[in-house]
């Protein structure tokens, strides 16, 4: 099957039980700065320090969708995880926020802000599971 926005995405198995954190930004309402955005997520055009900082503090998955000009984030990590201490070691790997920096012309943060200051944690309200 092909992963796409009409056939769904496929998820990642894991060996070990894992929990997951959503959350939700806006870009700048700008055709352009969208398009920016876009091509240097999905052409995998992230500095390679990113990713690498990304999994060195325990992020097993991240994924980024967009509608428009907002984004939705789902990060997977292992039960143990802990996102504020994995975030504060985050800020200080190589490039990060370099690349926060960056990336922020695109979005509707303030340069200078860490990711934690700009992506807003979303509450589950539904679940089909138990």
């Amino acid at each position: 099957m092909n992963d796409n926005i009409n056939n769904g995405y496929k998820t990642k198995e894991y060996k070990v039980p894992t929990k997951r954190y959503c959350q939700t930004m806006d870009l700048r309402n700008d055709p352009q700065m969208i398009e920016e955005y876009v091509r240097r997520h999905k052409n995998g055009i992230i500095w390679k320090e990113v990713p690498e900082g990304i999994k060195s503090v325990g992020i097993l998955e991240m994924e980024i969708y967009i509608y428009e000009t907002k984004l939705f984030m789902i990060v997977e990590t292992a039960m143990d995880f802990d996102w504020d201490s994995a975030m504060e070691k985050l800020s200080t790997l190589p490039r990060q926020q370099e690349w926060e920096d960056y990336i922020t012309l695109l979005q509707t943060g303030t340069t200078g802000a860490k990711a934690t200051e700009k992506w807003k944690r979303m509450e589950r309200i539904f679940h089909l599971y138990e």
